[in-house]
């Protein structure tokens, strides 16, 4: 075999290698997002009716008051923390069945307006662990009842532990609810990457494909054409 059929040979093996692997990022990348949708349909989560950036406005503008009003008095008691940005969602998923990862991501943004409104703007990380007692200084506290220390913690009589704070509690679930719709929204946006690639890569196997015809076949078809179609010339005899 001579190279020039190796080179053709091998642009051929190239193309096909680039079509099977194109066809199977584009199955798995289909079968990836099919997955994701069914899965967070089974859980049948329906976005509440002030789930759009209008109706959500007011919850807003509350929840940054409250954490306005909440952080100055926080400061003033010589306590250091900054306030964590509450920002309007710019989606819509009010009345929706949360079926795809864009929903999902959607509705984990207004879990966050709904959570901040009842912790007056405190995360996770800045509440206290535990009822802190009545009288305890501001300084001691997270500004809403809440303590680290546990001395200054209230006692639960029955158990004479700590009272644990059922605000820093929402948090917990919150964050346990957004990572799982968060990780949705992730999948679905891998499933869709891999459809892309998958796509690339048939067109780069057919575009081989293309290549190694019109490079090494082409030239020999018509080179072959030219000899079959010139009339044989007359041979004087000597």
């Amino acid at each position: 075999m001579t190279k020039r059929t190796l080179f053709e040979l091998g642009g051929y093996a190239a193309a096909v290698i680039l079509v099977g692997f194109g066809i199977a990022a584009l199955v798995m990348g289909i079968n990836g997002r099919s997955t994701v949708g069914s899965s967070l349909e089974q859980e049948q989560i329906t976005g509440t009716p002030d789930m759009t950036p209008s109706a959500i406005a007011g919850e807003v503008t509350a929840a940054k008051a409250a954490q306005t009003k909440l952080f100055a008095t926080l400061q003033q008691a010589g306590v250091k923390l900054s306030p964590s940005p509450i920002e309007t969602p710019g989606c819509s998923v009010a009345g929706r069945l949360v079926s795809s990862g864009d929903r999902a991501r959607c509705f984990a943004e207004y879990m966050r307006i709904h959570t901040f409104s009842a912790t007056s703007g405190l995360t996770y990380s800045q509440m206290g662990r535990y009822v802190a007692k009545p009288g305890t200084a501001v300084k001691d506290t997270d500004g809403l009842g809440g303590t680290n220390d546990p001395k200054a913690a209230a006692v639960d009589p029955k158990t004479t532990q700590p009272v644990s704070n059922g605000r820093r509690d929402i948090w917990v679930t919150y964050t346990a609810l957004t990572t799982a719709l968060n990780a949705s929204y992730m999948a679905s946006q891998l499933a869709l990457f891999a459809v892309v690639v998958g796509i690339a890569l048939l067109l780069a196997g057919i575009g081989f494909a293309i290549l190694a015809f019109v490079t090494f076949r082409v030239p020999a078809l018509v080179a072959k054409t030219k000899d079959a179609s010139t009339p044989p010339r007359n041979v004087q005899p000597a």
